[in-house]
């Protein structure tokens, strides 16, 4: 966040559940150890993509991101793990939740679908913080609607020939490899989309414009005019892209729940201590019974959408079952849950609510797009629809 604070970490109170094990509590440990050892001090966000950089490495060299890419591909990620790990950094900065995240989200189609070379080539890189990945699959006029996409591949004899753009690209300009999903006409809409990674340096490739948004992190239009690449980097096969593509965001949809928990607590922790150092009428804010009914309010909707968003993970990792109901519903409730959060603590510190370089002020711009990105709260909302009608 913009601002020193001297809060350790999120409450851990909600490790006590039955949704979590011994490892978790142990990893829980390790990540607030990695907060207080000064890797996430003086992050720099009006230079997001050296601080983007900077914050990979440290994560890497802290063996943090085997949570988000998983050692042996996405199928071995614990999707709890990855959960506490984006609430403990969103808690502390926004930056460095986003840069743990998208090693994950920018691979997964790899670990579930890349030949062995390719997963060899790219996972460990990864990994280890020496490379940045990006998930390319927004377009101008194709956003919540996929089956509008227009960028294409071709295939030219052992090669695919990509052209066209997406846009609203996370770590577009910094990344060092893209999973790109594009349009090879095996069939209408969704089935005739594939899946590639396009690294870089790949001629053809370029990045045509960055795009700044109100919470900074490195985004970017890419456009492909005549990218060639090789056909062992279609992942899968042919017109399985969509698939691979919504399997990937099935399992990191719970855990932007996750970061919005973490926006959540670190926007009531502030609350309280603003709120107990005040004076307000002879005593304190916190004396106020209009304060102390919407610090009841903020703990009731973070405490909703934990539970929410801890069972889609469990039911993942536990009960290997599908999630698409149980993560739209955590990531519904728990970034909408979030923003009336940050909107009750900015509305408690006043005018300093909304001055520049205060924690409140910074946590109002980062959850704005999480109620977006990855199925804006209208999505979520006929997800959850359409699986419960298939139940009847």
């Amino acid at each position: 966040m913009a601002a020193a604070s001297t809060l350790t970490g999120p409450t851990r109170d909600h490790l006590d559940w039955p949704f979590f094990d011994e490892r978790h509590r142990a990893l829980s440990v390790r990540l607030d150890q990695f907060a207080q050892s000064g890797a996430l001090a003086g992050i720099d966000h009006d230079a997001c993509d050296d601080a983007c950089r900077g914050l990979v490495k440290a994560l890497g060299k802290a063996g943090l991101l085997d949570a988000a890419t998983g050692k042996g591909g996405l199928e071995d990620i614990d999707s709890r793990a990855v959960c506490l790990t984006r609430e403990t950094l969103a808690f502390h900065d926004g930056l460095a939740d986003f840069a743990f995240a998208m090693q994950g989200l920018g691979t997964g189609a790899i670990g579930l679908a890349g030949s062995a070379a390719l997963k060899q080539a790219v996972l460990p890189k990864v990994q280890a913080g020496d490379w940045i990945s990006a998930f390319a699959l927004s377009e101008s006029q194709a956003g919540s609607d996929v089956a509008a996409m227009q960028c294409a591949a071709r295939r030219e004899g052992d090669d695919f020939v990509l052209d066209g753009e997406k846009t609203w690209i996370s770590n577009g300009g910094i990344a060092d490899v893209y999973t790109v999903f594009a349009r090879t006409g095996e069939a209408p809409g969704t089935r005739g989309i594939s899946a590639f990674v396009v690294f870089a340096d790949d001629p053809g490739f370029s990045i045509a414009e960055r795009i700044d948004v109100i919470a900074p992190h490195p985004l970017a239009t890419i456009r492909f005019e005549g990218c060639r690449i090789p056909a062992e980097r279609l992942l899968g096969t042919a017109g399985e892209g969509f698939k691979l593509a919504m399997r990937t965001l099935d399992i990191f949809r719970a855990s932007v729940a996750a970061a919005s928990l973490g926006f959540a607590r670190r926007a009531l922790d502030e609350a309280l201590h603003h709120a107990r150092q005040r004076p307000m009428f002879g005593a304190t804010l916190a004396d106020l019974q209009l304060t102390q009914a919407a610090l009841g309010d903020m703990a009731a909707e973070i405490d909703a959408a934990a539970l929410l968003t801890y069972r889609a993970a469990w039911r993942r990792d536990v009960q290997h079952l599908s999630t698409t109901k149980e993560a739209a519903m955590a990531k519904m409730v728990a970034t909408e849950n979030a923003q009336k959060v940050i909107d009750r603590a900015v509305q408690m510190f006043g005018g300093r609510g909304v001055r520049r370089g205060e924690i409140v002020e910074s946590l109002y711009r980062e959850i704005r797009a999480l109620r977006i990105y990855e199925g804006a709260t209208e999505v979520q909302k006929l997800i959850i629809a359409r699986e419960l009608i298939k139940q009847v």
